[in-house]
């Protein structure tokens, strides 16, 4: 049986992270950025230990107001100092409990730029290298993150499940109608275009090669966990299964 990687941002305040849990292989909890207090990530870190779930930091430009998906204009010393703190915070709760943190995932904005731009990049890179060179980085494939990160951090490539794409790779933006696919039967589609094509269709139907070896399912698309029961159901009679941590 082929076995696949899902992974989810959870912590974020969304009403449904109970029951995503028990469907993923990994969360990206957030840690304070975007959204997550000391008391939600506690939580988050306990239902992902109860159900098996790898436990990651989902850091992001301090920014509350904007969840995280506007840029912020900080100095180079500012942002480090926000994304240690942030991961470092998750990590001491994970680690107090008795679990590990296994990787870090940039969320919105930060993930968005660290895509095309070295500083961004840069500075997320020097950040999570502050804990070591033992958590992985999801980033997306042909990313300048990505070629930053070669022989600095293990890299895990990324793709979305329910996001549509424009034909240069980026994520078409959140500000268009059509950014997120929410029906589940298109998601499934999606998602079967990159297991078994290795390829990720964009909106206007062109082919883009893709070795993704995680997909991302955003808690905050309607009908999350509807669509993860359907994936669940649906890839076990194509004989896939989403893989438990």
């Amino acid at each position: 049986m082929k076995t696949i990687h899902i992974n989810c941002d959870l912590g974020e305040g969304g009403e449904h992270d109970q029951e995503l849990m028990p469907l993923i292989s990994a969360c990206n909890i957030a840690c304070g950025g975007h959204a997550g207090t000391l008391e939600t990530m506690q939580h988050t870190v306990d239902l992902a230990m109860e159900h098996g779930v790898e436990i990651g930091a989902h850091p992001s430009y301090p920014d509350k107001e904007n969840f995280g998906r506007s840029s912020v204009q900080m100095s180079d010393k500012e942002l480090k100092r926000s994304l240690v703190a942030q991961i470092l915070s998750l990590k001491h709760i994970t680690e107090a409990e008795g679990a590990i943190l296994t990787h870090v995932k940039p969320h919105g904005a930060l993930y968005n730029e660290a895509q095309k731009d070295r500083r961004v990049a840069g500075i997320i890179i020097e950040s999570i290298l502050e804990f070591g060179d033992e958590l992985v980085l999801y980033a997306p494939e042909n990313s300048v993150i990505s070629h930053l990160a070669e022989g600095k951090l293990k890299v895990r490539f990324e793709a979305f499940a329910d996001r549509n794409y424009n034909h240069d790779g980026s994520l078409v933006s959140r500000k268009e109608a059509n950014a997120l696919i929410t029906q589940k039967e298109d998601v499934l589609k999606h998602l079967f275009s990159m297991i078994f094509e290795e390829k990720i269709t964009t909106q206007k139907g062109q082919k883009i090669d893709t070795g993704a070896t995680t997909f991302c399912l955003h808690s905050d698309t309607p009908n999350s966990v509807e669509i993860l029961q359907y994936l669940h159901t649906e890839l076990g009679a194509k004989n896939v299964k989403i893989s438990r941590g």
